[in-house]
């Protein structure tokens, strides 16, 4: 048996902020950053938390977050007797917040506490997703937590806060959408429910991101954008994901990528991977993978003569969206020296394999087949 379950409510549109004015005799805390403090936007979501009895704000989160940051947080938390804590951030700041809230349970401390997720990035979907990471920093360790805990309770969808993005943030988290979708729509837990949501996602990520890249003023595609990172965490949540994000994780660990540039290096070759395609992008027998990667291709519009060709079409023009945004496509390119990689290569290999999200790749995954995948980023 198969389930499908959303548990979030998700607000957008006019006036979605207006629903943290109905929180009432409630002790809030806002987990976000520094950069949002300083910027005015902690507390104008502070502004609207109008029926709450005390309102303080944790800007203490940093990129993958770690383990002693949570354990600060759940001090903060403890302090403030919070009845709800709102994530206002990207993917760090909502992660942390999980990752506090989860321990604060399990601590005996409150178990009811509540989590609202304001997303600033498009990009991770984790407003909607029973996911974290969190990291250990001295072994150079990215954990992935999975528990339907760590769901929120509200994700609030404001494309105004999107708009100060920059560029290279907003390509970066935009090709995660796309990693996050594509890989759901090829997980071997896809479903009619989660196929429905990637797709959706992936209609709009193709139109919208290249829009959003060139202007970030541009709020309709921010809005779309929005919508399609919540729909491929919808997706991916039900479905979980694949050996793009295994492998991407290891990188952010060991060498500090970000973790959507580092899912975007891999993208075009993890696709020609589970599509079965050879090393050169060249026809082989039609896979399951490469039947659902075709679709894909005729539903953004690509033309290709076969299921094969359509495939490489695909790959083309996600190769074309990573050269127009200006992202890396080696490690070399990243700043990764050869003899850093060398020397890790091995646990990421190792790390890659036994990484949560690897279990539903469409293709069985080997040390060769993953060490094939790197070979293609791996370059100097």
């Amino acid at each position: 048996m198969q389930t499908f379950k959303v548990k979030t409510k998700v607000c957008f549109g006019k006036d979605a902020m207006s629903v943290l004015g109905g929180l009432t005799d409630v002790n809030a805390v806002i987990f976000t950053d520094a950069f949002m403090v300083k910027s005015g936007a902690a507390d104008r979501i502070a502004s609207y938390l109008t029926g709450a009895r005390s309102v303080k704000i944790f800007g203490e989160i940093k990129p993958d977050p770690p383990i002693e940051l949570i354990a600060d947080g759940l001090a903060f938390l403890i302090d403030a007797d919070a009845d709800i804590v709102v994530a206002l951030g990207g993917g760090s700041s909502i992660d942390a917040a999980k990752a506090t809230i989860l321990m604060a349970k399990r601590s005996g401390f409150k178990s009811d506490i509540k989590l609202i997720a304001i997303p600033t990035t498009s990009g991770t979907g984790s407003e909607v997703t029973s996911f974290a990471v969190i990291t250990d920093k001295e072994k150079g360790i990215k954990y992935p937590l999975v528990d339907d805990e760590l769901l929120p309770d509200i994700a609030i969808l404001d494309p105004e806060l999107v708009v100060s993005a920059p560029a290279r943030i907003t390509a970066d988290t935009g090709f995660d959408v796309i990693t996050h979708a594509l890989e759901a729509y090829i997980s071997t837990a896809a479903n009619d429910y989660s196929d429905a949501l990637a797709e959706k996602s992936l209609q709009l990520a193709f139109e919208f991101l290249p829009r959003a890249y060139a202007d970030g003023s541009d709020l309709l595609a921010r809005e779309k954008m929005h919508t399609s990172s919540c729909l491929a965490g919808m997706a991916f949540n039900a479905v979980s994901l694949g050996v793009n994000h295994g492998i991407a994780h290891q990188l952010g660990a060991k060498f500090h990528i970000p973790h959507g540039r580092a899912n975007a290096m891999l993208l075009p070759h993890v696709m020609r991977y589970n599509a079965d395609l050879n090393a050169n992008f060249g026809a082989k027998t039609e896979t399951e993978a490469s039947v659902r990667l075709a679709k894909i291709a005729r539903m953004i519009g690509l033309s290709g003569d076969d299921t094969n060709s359509l495939v490489l079409a695909l790959c083309k023009h996600l190769f074309y969206m990573l050269k127009m945004t200006g992202t890396p496509l080696t490690l070399a390119d990243a700043g990764v020296s050869k003899e850093a990689y060398e020397a890790v290569k091995p646990a990421i290999i190792d790390a890659a394999l036994r990484d949560a999200c690897t279990a539903t790749n469409p293709r069985v995954m080997t040390p060769d087949g993953v060490a094939e995948i790197l070979s293609h980023i791996a370059i100097w």
